[in-house]
Parts: structure tokens; C-alpha cells; sequence
């Protein structure tokens, strides 16, 4: 029996909807039963809502993946992005709990790369062709690659992106430590002074190595509510920045007699964020800062491979997968390496599909902005008002009683089918993203 056939069609098209575009949806078995309870004899009353998942059109209750990956379901990567992008914007104009007055302090944008692990093909900013001679274009498949594979060292490569963020770590300590010096405060008058913020986000490399776009700012003592002191400037966090990815370093393995010490590249770009409201849009907007921070917290290591985008189960799937030489080249690595028993703490084969960087894409401190979770928040209280009944009133207290069994991921052939041709219901793909 179909669908139609089943007279659950127009059910099942409201259940679909409300994915809001959401392709690989999480199935549940189970169900949630809501209570009033008085609240001065702490009895229980009425039953508010009761909601079983046999009795929804899909069998099923059917929520979103929410992934972040775009090449795993673009509609819940979306919902990330746009979720990242306030949580920048916040940090840089105010909002969701800041005050304005934040754009005012000193922030910068800054990009951390790796280190050379090899000569590659690359297009050089100065016009020049390339090392092999070539001019290359911009979605050449050669970028990125090295100019020579057998000289490569894939190790140190690995070994680097699945140390990287415990580098940024040691690096936000070390950035304490040379503002506080450029301000001629101990470490503990400086908390009394100030504060650096931050929030960044990882980005591959066309040579597979990770390298972090950040925004830093110098608050006053308690964050962004407050005004940083006089001496902060941008000025001085920028010569702090380059100071600390110079001295910052983190000592790794030693692997066959060869002992491996990580450090930032050379390549170090720091740039004073200005609001383009007082100068005509000729320096870097935080707009356009938040944009290209947001973008790539939807992406992975599927940017430098091309279809490598979830953990490999066996050696031998790599020679099924799309991937350029040198991406098979690195997971090969990661995965030998991580057959040691001394490099067991790195789970390098666990994170082979990532190349082995195994931190969260994106990060910040604690008093930068907003947090995903609250933004979430937000939506999902937005989703409750509008599902209320208009006019009615709420009990004082509700009791949730709920119990859900995971029953698979995805949707059956004729879901997806009917999901296609669907817009998103009102209050999903509409719903407001910030706090």
C-alpha cells in the first residue's frame, strides 16, 4: 500500500516539512506525554499533549540531523552557518547579550597557517608561474600537491593537523603573556586590567595541512561588557600576535629516533577589523569578516580530498574513493601511524577521513559572544511559541515525561521523494537564527 493509497499523505507532508530541508533526518521510536502540575500542591493534573511515535505518518518521529557538514545535508549546514555568523557578528557589533559598545575595542583578523612539509604547486601572489613553471588556475587539480610526492614528508604533515589544536591552545596562553608584557602587567594584574577574546574556526589547505582564521579582541576585565583600557590597541595585539605564533611550540612524538616538534608557518596575516560604516567600506567590515568565518564552519577535509567526509572502516576503502594521490597518500599515513601503540593517544585512525586534525571546527573563549547552544535555545523556544495555541493560557508548571529509542538515520525512498518537492514549513527554514 502507498502512501496515498494509506490516506497519510497530507500527514506526511506536514511531518517532511517541518525537517525544514533536512535530508538525513534521525528516526526515533518512542513517545513524550506532557502534565500540569499544580503548583502548590505539587499535584499532577490534566494531560497537556501526548505524542506517540506509531501514530505519526511516518511510523516514526523524525527529526534533523543537524550536521554541519555541507556535503553530508546542506539544509542543516545552512542553519550552522547562519548560527556561526551571528555568533561572530555578536562578538563584533554587540547583541545576543553584548552591547555595542564592543565594536569600539581593539579586534583584529588573523590567519595562522602550517608549516612548509614540502615544496608544492601553488599560484605565488607576485604573478610568478609556479615552481614547476606553470601558471596555474585557480581550480587546477595540481594545487596543493607537491612538487615532488617521494620527498613529501606526509609524517610531520599528519602528525601536525592532529596536533594543531593543542598549538592554538598553548598559543591563546602564550597571547595572554605578550599583551600582558606589552602592557607591563604580571599575569595576574593583567586579568585585573583586561582580557583577550577570541573565536576562530579551521580551514584546509589545498595541501590538506589545517591553518585557522581567528578574530581576536582585548576587552576590558569582565569581557566585552566593559571598555578595555587605554593602552590596548590594535597595534599592540597585532606585534602580540606575531610575538606568541613565533615563540608558541608543541613537542610530539619521536618516531623511529626522529622527534617531531610542531610550530606555526611562517605565512602570518594580521589585519585591524574597522567597521566599513566609517570608512566608506574600504577596510575589512566585520560583516565580511563574520562571512568568511561562517563559510567554512560547514566544511572538513572534504575541501582538500574532495569526497572524503566520514571515518574509514578499513585500509582497503581508500582505493574505492574519488580522492586526489595525495589526500589517498596522507590517510594512508594517518592510518599506518596510527597502528603504532606509542601514537594510540592520537586515535589517528579514527581521524583518518580529517587528516587527522581532531579538534572542533569551530571554537571561541568564553566571553567573545553568544554561544550555538543559545542561539539554539532561541529557536527552538521560537518554535514552541508558535506552535501554542493562540490566546490560550499556560499551566504554571509542566511535567515532561518523554523515552526515545534511536530506530535509523535517512529517509525511505518515497520520503525522499515527497521531500523534494517540498518548501519548508513555516517556522523552520524561516525561524529567526539569533538570541
Amino acid at each position: 500500500m502507498n502512501l496515498a493509497e494509506g490516506g497519510t499523505l497530507p500527514g506526511i507532508l506536514r511531518q517532511l516539512s517541518g525537517l525544514g530541508g533536512c535530508t538525513r533526518p534521525i528516526r526515533l521510536d518512542g513517545h513524550r506525554t506532557e502534565y500540569d502540575v499544580d503548583t502548590t500542591t505539587g499535584e499532577i493534573g490534566r494531560v497537556l499533549a501526548h505524542l506517540d511515535s506509531a501514530s505519526l505518518p511516518a511510523g516514526q518521529l523524525l527529526v534533523r540531523c543537524n550536521n554541519r557538514r555541507i556535503t553530508r545535508c546542506p539544509a542543516c549546514a545552512e542553519v550552522y552557518r547562519r548560527d556561526t555568523f551571528h555568533l561572530i557578528t555578536s562578538g563584533l557589533r554587540g547583541g545576543k547579550g553584548l552591547p555595542e559598545q564592543v565594536a569600539a575595542h581593539p579586534r583584529v583578523f588573523a590567519t595562522f597557517t602550517a608549516p612548509s612539509f614540502g615544496p608544492v604547486h601553488n599560484r605565488p601572489s607576485s604573478g610568478r608561474p609556479c615552481r614547476c613553471g606553470v601558471h596555474h588556475d585557480q581550480d587546477d587539480e595540481a594545487l596543493g600537491t607537491p612538487l615532488d610526492p617521494d620527498t613529501y614528508d606526509y609524517e610531520a604533515a599528519v602528525l601536525w593537523n592532529a596536533h594543531a589544536g593543542q598549538l592554538w591552545r598553548r598559543f591563546s596562553t602564550y597571547l595572554r603573556r605578550e599583551v600582558a608584557k606589552r602592557a607591563g602587567l604580571s599575569q595576574r594584574r593583567f586579568r585585573e586590567h583586561a582580557r583577550v577574546s577570541f573565536a576562530k574556526v579551521a580551514e584546509y589547505q589545498k595541501r590538506g595541512a589545517v591553518h585557522f582564521h581567528a578574530v581576536i579582541r582585548i576587552d576590558g576585565p569582565t569581557g566585552g561588557d566593559t571598555s578595555p583600557p587605554a593602552w590596548a590597541t590594535a597595534e599592540l595585539l597585532t606585534d602580540a600576535i606575531g610575538a606568541a605564533a613565533g615563540k608558541v611550540r608543541v613537542d610530539g612524538p619521536v618516531i623511529d629516533g626522529r622527534a617531531h616538534t610542531f610550530t606555526f608557518g611562517r605565512q602570518l596575516d594580521v589585519r585591524t577589523i574597522r567597521s566599513a560604516d566609517f570608512n566608506g567600506g574600504q577596510e575589512l567590515s566585520e560583516r565580511a569578516v563574520a562571512a568568511y568565518i561562517a563559510k567554512y564552519a560547514t566544511k572538513g577535509a572534504e575541501t582538500a580530498t574532495g569526497a572524503l567526509d566520514r571515518p574509514l572502516k578499513f585500509l582497503a576503502e581508500l582505493a574505492q574513493l574519488d580522492i586526489s594521490d595525495h589526500a589517498r597518500q596522507l590517510v594512508r599515513t594517518a592510518w599506518i601511524l596510527g597502528g603504532r601503540k606509542d601514537l594510540e593517544h592520537l586515535r589517528l585512525r579514527a581521524w583518518a577521513h580529517m587528516l587527522c586534525f581532531r579538534g572542533h571546527f569551530s571554537t571561541k573563549s568564553r566571553r567573545y559572544s553568544t554561544t550555538l547552544g543559545a542561539l539554539r535555545d532561541a529557536r527552538a523556544e521560537w518554535r514552541r511559541a508558535q506552535a501554542a495555541p493562540a490566546n490560550g493560557p499556560g499551566p504554571d508548571t509542566t511535567l515532561v515525561l518523554a523515552h526515545w529509542v534511536f530506530a535509523g538515520t535517512g529517509l525511505s525512498d518515497a520520503e525522499a521523494w515527497l521531500a523534494a518537492s517540498l518548501e519548508p514549513a513555516p517556522g523552520t527554514e524561516g525561524e529567526p537564527t539569533h538570541a
